[in-house]
């Protein structure tokens, strides 16, 4: 696939089954995540891989950690974090790897982290793979961080979903470029 339909045509695929990437396209997913831009190349991020029966043991950690959030959730909500995990065969945890640095502030290795992200999707849509990046509250949740094996200076970006599409991926909208373009012509 050439690179700019690649850069233009990549959409998220929810709907995900098996199989789930291969060791060969693993290498380049990973690979791929491994040419984000990175200031001072520090590599500010890790990825973890979650699959088999080990995603049923992700889903139960995140149903413990909405549980102690203390926001009253009701097994609707429960049911939806443990079955979460289950949505794809494979699920990458994103994690930006924080460091004080005198000449990159910690603003940029996020950056970095989630653009190593954006190379595992944008490379999942060149393979064929459906991917989904999703994140939301327990993204964010002290005690997934902890569950997850999280170090201090660690943080949970998102959650990619890897699989086989289970129908072909929608056509990606096509926004005008004029909307987002702008040029400045300098202070008054």
């Amino acid at each position: 696939m050439e690179a700019l339909d690649v850069l233009l045509n990549r959409v998220s695929v929810p709907r995900l089954t098996e199989p789930a990437p291969n060791a060969a396209q693993r290498e380049i997913l990973f690979g791929a995540a491994l040419r984000a831009p990175d200031h001072g190349a520090l590599r500010p991020y890790r990825f973890l891989t979650v699959e088999g029966e080990a995603r049923h043991r992700m889903g139960d950690l995140l149903a413990q950690a909405l549980t102690e959030n203390g926001g009253g959730a009701d097994e609707k909500a429960l049911d939806k974090a443990r079955l979460g995990p289950l949505r794809a065969p494979l699920v990458v945890v994103v994690i930006a790897r924080l460091t004080d640095h005198f000449k990159v502030p910690k603003t940029e290795q996020v950056i970095t982290a989630g653009c190593a992200a954006h190379g595992v999707l944008l490379a999942a849509h060149a393979l064929g793979v459906g991917a989904v990046w999703r994140t939301g509250e327990l993204s964010y949740s002290r005690r997934v961080a902890e569950g997850l094996g999280l170090e201090t200076g660690e943080q949970i970006i998102g959650f990619l979903y890897l699989g086989t599409p289970q129908n072909p991926p929608r056509e990606a909208p096509k926004p005008d470029v004029a909307d987002f373009v702008s040029a400045w012509q300098g202070q008054s």
